[in-house]
């Protein structure tokens, strides 16, 4: 079935059209899910809510643009809204801080899996900000709106986030040389 045809199926609440399309998305809404929430479950519980949003929403998608980016942003959304239910974000670092990039080489030795359990185990504040800037392209404006912060609070998080990403990758880095891949 094409997209247009399950989407409109979708809007008239065919389940089987709605089971179709959690089948095709579900692997890629539930990893954007895993970069936003602490853990598995968390990531699971907020993957659940933002299909049941979907399913309620999917009538006012305008076509305009992707339909898969049209979701995730949905389920960013949800991520952020339980986020925000548990604890405001209003924190903000006054130091300077220098500019530090992740080197590539410093990311070599590391899968997926463990480059995502590190990002997982930020501050929260941080891994929002992080995976709104750096993994889903949004600006520091759109982030200060969203979470309703300053513009300057999202960028030192985001400089904080990195610093703190570093430091984890390179003590990781040092286990991995020292202990082998797999005592991880």
């Amino acid at each position: 079935m094409k997209e247009s045809e399950l989407i409109k199926a979708c809007i008239k609440n065919n389940r089987t059209a709605q089971n179709e399309l959690f089948r095709q998305y579900k692997d890629s809404l539930y990893f954007t899910s895993l970069k936003y929430c602490r853990n598995e479950v968390d990531a699971e519980d907020n993957l659940h809510d933002a299909f049941i949003t979907i399913f309620q929403k999917i009538k006012t998608y305008k076509n305009k643009g992707s339909f898969e980016g049209w979701m995730k942003r949905i389920t960013i959304y949800k991520a952020i809204d339980k986020y925000k239910a548990v604890k405001p974000i209003n924190i903000e670092i006054k130091d300077d801080i220098l500019e530090e990039t992740i080197a590539v080489e410093e990311t070599e030795n590391l899968d997926l899996e463990q480059l995502l359990k590190l990002i997982q185990n930020l501050p929260d504040q941080y891994r929002f900000v992080f995976n709104l800037y750096q993994m889903d392209g949004f600006s520091h404006k759109e982030i200060a709106s969203l979470l309703n912060i300053s513009e300057g609070t999202s960028k030192s998080n985001y400089h904080r986030a990195k610093l703190i990403l570093r430091e984890k990758i390179i003590e990781l880095n040092k286990t991995l040389k020292t202990y082998g891949r797999t005592s991880q």
